[in-house]
């Protein structure tokens, strides 16, 4: 007995491909609707607070722990060969270049992305946005855009906080409590961290994922089945998917950034 046949196969993949298109659909117009946003700036404002200050918190947190481990395991390297004091300039540039956009991305994807998906599922579930549609108001101008321009705002703000927290931690260990010269720690940092290429990179990284982040979680909500489980696996895929495109383009940046 045959468990599949030819016109499953061709449905399933017609299936995805009208999938694709209809994401790929709703990003240009979310991206095409930045004046719009931008003329209500209050709707903005408070979507950046629900995003960025709901999440600070954690990303603080997280920041001070990781700049304490990487200050530990640095030093430790470090001591082998006889360069402790590059400390500092080790642990921010760990910071800036990769762990401070990349963790603080999937934070994000794990705290807002997951709230804005379920947010968004439960009005597709209790037919707020059908209703929206019927009174000529555009769902995808009053309430996806909003929020999508604030995670992209969003994003490299929270990125800096992490960055900025995660060397304060690790000044903390390597300073305080190690021993390691306070001036060296801060000198080697200063002339060895590049603003352009390093900072710069940097948040190019962090507003990249914030854009995959965010539209991923809005995209999820807006397609979930209008049913309690739809909108729970939709928030499920929202965390899966979007980690594995920060991971992803996190390579993809890196190698272009700074590998040419």
């Amino acid at each position: 007995m045959s468990w599949w046949r030819p016109s499953d196969v061709g449905y399933a993949v017609r299936s995805q491909l009208a999938g694709v298109g209809a994401g790929a659909r709703l990003f240009v117009q979310l991206l095409s609707l930045a004046g719009a946003v931008a003329q209500r700036p209050a709707l903005l404002r408070d979507q950046i607070h629900f995003l960025g200050n709901h999440s600070l918190s954690i990303i603080a947190t997280s920041g001070l722990f990781v700049g304490f481990v990487l200050a530990l395991q640095g030093y430790n390297v470090l001591q082998l060969y006889g360069s402790a004091n590059s400390l500092g300039l080790v642990v921010t540039l760990g910071l800036v270049r990769e762990l401070g956009p990349v963790v603080t991305a999937l934070l994000f994807a794990g705290r807002a992305g997951t709230s804005l998906t379920a947010e968004i599922g439960l009005m597709r579930a209790g037919e707020q946005l059908s209703a929206m549609e019927m009174m000529a108001v555009d769902p995808v101008r009053r309430i996806l855009a909003p929020r999508f321009w604030a995670g992209v705002i969003a994003m490299p703000l929270l990125a800096a906080v992490f960055s900025a927290v995660g060397v304060l931690g690790g000044w903390l260990v390597g300073v305080v409590l190690i021993g390691v010269d306070s001036g060296a720690f801060w000198g080697q940092m200063q002339a060895g961290v590049d603003v352009v290429k390093d900072v710069g990179n940097g948040v190019v990284k962090s507003a990249v994922f914030g854009v995959t982040v965010t539209f991923v979680a809005l995209l999820q909500g807006f397609v979930a089945k209008p049913t309690p489980e739809g909108v729970s696996r939709a928030t499920t895929r929202t965390v899966v998917m979007a980690s594995l495109a920060v991971l992803a383009l996190d390579f993809v940046l890196t190698a272009l950034m700074f590998s040419i």
